[in-house]
């Protein structure tokens, strides 16, 4: 049975942390401060401790260096959380980090993970880190990607599902792919899934195979992403676009880790990690009745949120020249941003998130001599685009899919036609667009053949 010490000023917070830990299987000792923490050590060597950062007499973090424990896990607890004290707890090989009032359901799911983990030593994590293998395509330096990353790497080892959660534009793909890569599946396949861009009729099939004969039209058998994916990684993404009924047989597999694909009663296990996503409020899509409540607690055990652009500070730039380097590279050019250019680019909002970054540098490549000056930019461009549009009406009491099919045949038609400008235009992607207009009748033979490369 697995030893915790539980290391916290409050008896309050000790004594609740203790009974669920027992809960949990473990065996507790606890300690209000550094001098009861040593004796409880010398007594019985933890397999976990759960450390507040700030104790009456001395530093959390300096206790654990001291204490080197190389065989324990350490989750700190905090009342203060900032950017700078997570990453400073997660560098020094802590698991995970808690926030008082510290959320139960959290606290379990952290307990129950390290109860399953073989005892492992964490190594710290360095400022600039991130251009080791697993994050090579994450670019950035920022406080807030520094802790993505920290997080993603003390997530990646373990099998706990992860959700990921940010705006359209973040890199939710690339955070997926960091967690596969930085995990013992690394040699096995990453398959991503937009589960908004799947016609609804095709995804259980897409997911879960099917077999000769199972519908009109499957004259063989399919094998779907849960079994091209065995052994691997596969990423959902918009996860709340998938349908209840579907939602159902996704909850059940990570459940039970076993499918059946469409057509036949035969189990197949699923050797399969899940990282799902969502560009929305998972807690606002579950009141909704877009995200079923069971289904999110179990693809939140360990919740990730991307930050936007606009909070990254100067990792604009770097992005922007990193687009741009790849750009130059391609054409053998040397172009490059003014400084007017530059601080542009930090001084917008970037709704778009990289994303529309990556389509500014694009544009502005393409307009530019050798230096890319202030006039060239997307916040022009999208001045004017703003003003393309007509109002459409929409009366009370319309169904929402009928107001949505008005909007997208408005925003298309503005766009004269132009899929791509129209998706951009509506925040989603050119695939969900197309079956959308599919499902409208609004495709033309070219578009069907053009949908399907």
């Amino acid at each position: 049975m697995p030893h915790l010490l539980i290391i916290e000023d409050e008896p309050s917070i000790r004594e609740l942390i203790a009974e669920i830990a027992v809960d949990e299987g473990y065996t507790v000792a606890q300690a209000g401060d550094v001098r009861q923490a040593r004796i409880q050590v010398e007594r019985h060597k933890p397999d976990v401790v759960l450390l507040d950062m700030h104790l009456p007499d001395g530093d959390g973090i300096e206790l654990w260096k001291r204490m080197a424990l190389t065989e324990c896990q350490v989750v700190f607890i905090t009342g203060q959380s900032t950017v700078e004290s997570a990453i400073a707890a997660l560098r020094v090989g802590a698991v995970d980090y808690l926030t008082k009032p510290i959320g139960l359901r959290r606290l379990r799911g952290i307990l129950g993970e390290l109860k399953n983990l073989a005892p492992a030593v964490a190594r710290p994590r360095e400022s600039g880190d991130v251009d080791q293998t697993p994050f090579a395509r994450i670019v950035g330096k920022s406080p807030a990607i520094e802790l993505l990353c920290a997080h993603i790497e003390k997530v990646a080892p373990t099998q706990a599902t992860v959700l990921l959660v940010g705006e359209s534009g973040t890199g939710k793909e690339l955070a997926a792919e960091a967690i596969h890569l930085a995990s013992t599946r690394h040699k096995k396949p990453f398959m991503a899934v937009n589960c908004g861009a799947i016609s609804p009729n095709l995804i259980e099939s897409e997911l879960f195979g099917h077999e000769k004969g199972a519908f009109t039209g499957a004259d063989k058998q399919h094998k779907g992403y849960f079994e091209r994916a065995d052994g691997g990684t596969l990423f959902l993404d918009e996860i709340t676009e998938m349908s209840m009924e579907l939602q159902v047989r996704l909850l059940r597999v990570l459940e039970t880790g076993r499918f059946m694909r469409v057509g036949t009663h035969e189990e197949i296990a699923a050797n399969v990690r899940v990282v799902a996503a969502t560009n929305r409020n998972p807690e606002q899509a579950v009141a909704k009745g877009t995200l079923r409540e069971d289904l999110y607690h179990r693809l939140s055990v360990f919740p990730l949120v991307l930050p936007p652009l606009r909070e990254r500070g100067e990792d604009i730039l770097l992005i922007a020249d990193h687009f741009l380097e790849k750009l130059n590279e391609e054409y053998s050019t040397s172009k490059r941003f003014s400084e007017e250019a530059k601080q542009a680019m930090l001084a917008y909002h970037w709704p778009g998130n990289c994303r529309e970054l990556r389509n500014y540098v694009y544009r502005s490549y393409i307009l530019a001599d050798d230096v890319i000056k202030g006039d060239f930019n997307a916040f022009a461009l999208d001045s004017h685009s703003a003003g393309w549009g007509t109002e459409i009406t929409v009366p009370v009491g319309v169904p929402l899919a009928d107001a949505n099919r008005q909007l997208i045949l408005a925003t298309l038609k503005q766009c004269g036609g132009v899929k791509k400008a129209a998706a951009e235009m509506l925040g989603i992607s050119l695939k969900t667009l197309y079956n959308r207009l599919e499902e409208y009748g609004a495709l033309s033979d070219t578009d069907e053949s053009e949908s399907l490369r």
